[in-house]
């Protein structure tokens, strides 16, 4: 099991940008695929972005591409994300996971472990 921890999240106006971070601790960090998915009030969650462990190998949610990158730094068992050019419909709490596979899925229920989530608010 790894546990993980999100932080950045905030208020931005539209256009604006921020970075989370997410900080993995227990097993092995460095063989885990990693992704952020976003949940809105009354919507499901979704995917946002993967990527693989050794970092070669993002995949991002249509909705997200050329605005968010996702990048990793295994010696410090953290995960970013990257949020430029934000829009309101980016509003949303913002979730890490972790899968203990090497492959990517944008299917929550392939992932095996979650942090508590960070709120990213995107005023108009």
């Amino acid at each position: 099991q790894v546990q993980l921890a999100e932080a950045g999240g905030g208020l931005v106006q539209a256009g604006g940008s921020l970075r989370l971070s997410c900080v993995a601790s227990g097993r092995t960090f460095n063989r885990y695929t990693m992704g952020w998915f976003r949940q809105a009030p009354g919507k499901e969650r979704e995917f946002v972005a993967a990527i693989r462990w050794s970092g070669g190998s993002t995949y991002y949610a249509d909705s997200v591409k050329e605005r968010f990158t996702i990048s990793r730094d295994n010696a410090k068992n953290t995960v970013y994300l990257q949020m430029n050019s934000l829009k309101p419909e980016d509003t949303a709490v913002y979730y890490c996971a972790a899968r203990s596979n090497a492959y990517y899925t944008g299917s929550p229920y392939g992932y095996d472990d979650w942090g508590q989530g960070t709120q990213v608010t995107v005023s108009s």
